[in-house]
């Protein structure tokens, strides 16, 4: 396998010890996280004292003022063990990069130290029942009355809402500016108004809290204004390449994961006299991956080193999250298939991970929204 050159030994001495917190801080209690539908609140508090959220925003606005390949490395150990329920980079790399790019010095001040200590939780607000990635046709409101934005709408599909303290919520200032009347807000847990529906039920990522959000009459002062009004989309359509090479990141991560455990199992499983790897099918469906696994990762790789040097574009970005969760998908399938009956049990990782995965072509812009971008660059 090609040596990955993009980490320094910094990181990796970083990468040991984020695998060591999670497999004794999450992987002994992510089956009853499941079952509960959310990770514990205490997890948020520990992965913070270990400094483990917010390590790319500047130490000055409050972060760890890492470069954002920490951030990869949490994303990859997290998906290498399954821990489809730990939102963390929802967290630091979506949300809080939101109120450090664009927010005023008060807004910083107030929140990213609690986000980086772990004492808030953020979510993003965009998705809303008819619009899926159509971030143009939002409806939710947000009319200026005297010192006070009043939002009306509702949200669905959002990641770590129910333990949300703090919401960047995406509303329309001037519903009939398309896209240049869009602007962001931030909404706290517990403003009159704002309240948080059922924890949905998904096929996958079962211990990842994922809500719907109602917003009736919230009244927020000026101040709670994201940027510029009106630049809402911009600043979506900015932060977007980050959010996608995350995805992409911890797809192959945990795609990786998938191979060396059918390795494991088909070594050590019996049939017809012999084990499974020693069937000629299996040996040469376990190259393929291996190899479409190392196409990708040299792939990713690249865009991690384009994107710690800005430049990263949109279109790339967009190449690395459909190609990888479509990959992630597809290799996950076929590792289900050589574990036999058994890949179908919830309890072996595989099928988790199986059902897992299926939600990544679809979040973060569908991947048929990602070949339209792709499309418009050729």
């Amino acid at each position: 396998m090609i040596p990955r050159t993009v980490f320094s030994s910094d990181h990796e001495i970083f990468r040991d010890s984020v695998r060591k917190f999670f497999e004794t801080e999450a992987v002994p209690f992510h089956a009853q996280w499941e079952e509960d539908g959310q990770v514990s609140r205490e997890l948020w508090r520990k992965a913070g004292e270990q400094g483990l959220l917010c390590a790319p925003i500047p130490e000055a606005d409050g972060g760890l003022g890492a470069d954002f390949l920490y951030s990869a490395v949490v994303i990859e150990e997290a998906a290498r063990l399954g821990l489809s329920g730990v939102g963390f980079s929802l967290h630091s790399d979506i949300a809080v990069p939101y109120i450090q790019r664009y927010g005023s010095a008060a807004q910083k001040q107030k929140y990213i130290p609690k986000c980086t200590s772990g004492e808030i939780v953020t979510a993003i607000a965009m998705t809303e029942p008819g619009t899926g990635s159509d971030l143009q046709s939002v409806k939710t409101t947000a009319v200026l009355d005297g010192d006070e934005y009043v939002i009306n709408g509702s949200k669905t599909f959002i990641t770590n809402g129910q333990m949300a303290d703090l919401v960047i919520v995406v509303a329309k200032t001037d519903p009939k500016g398309g896209a240049k009347g869009t602007s962001l807000f931030l909404v706290e847990a517990g403003t009159p108004g704002f309240t948080k529906g059922q924890n949905l039920h998904k096929v996958g990522m079962k211990a990842q809290d994922t809500s719907e959000l109602f917003f009736q009459d919230v009244r927020v002062p000026k101040e709670n204004l994201l940027g510029q009004p009106g630049m809402g989309f911009i600043y979506l359509m900015q932060e977007l390449p980050q959010e996608r090479l995350s995805v992409a990141v911890g797809a192959i991560a945990n795609a990786e994961a998938a191979l060396k455990w059918t390795l494991d199992y088909t070594r050590e499983r019996k049939a017809f006299g012999r084990s499974v790897f020693d069937f000629q099918n299996t040996r040469f469906k376990l190259a393929e991956i291996a190899t479409e696994l190392q196409i990708a990762r040299v792939f990713v790789d690249r865009c991690l080193e384009l994107h710690m040097h800005k430049k990263l574009d949109v279109p790339t970005a967009a190449m690395a999250k459909y190609w990888c969760t479509d990959l992630q998908c597809k290799v996950l399938d076929e590792c289900v298939q050589l574990h036999g009956g058994y890949g179908y049990m919830w309890e072996y990782p595989v099928a988790r991970a199986w059902a897992d995965a299926r939600v990544q072509r679809i979040y973060a812009g569908t991947n048929e929204i990602m070949k339209e971008i792709i499309s418009r660059s050729l």
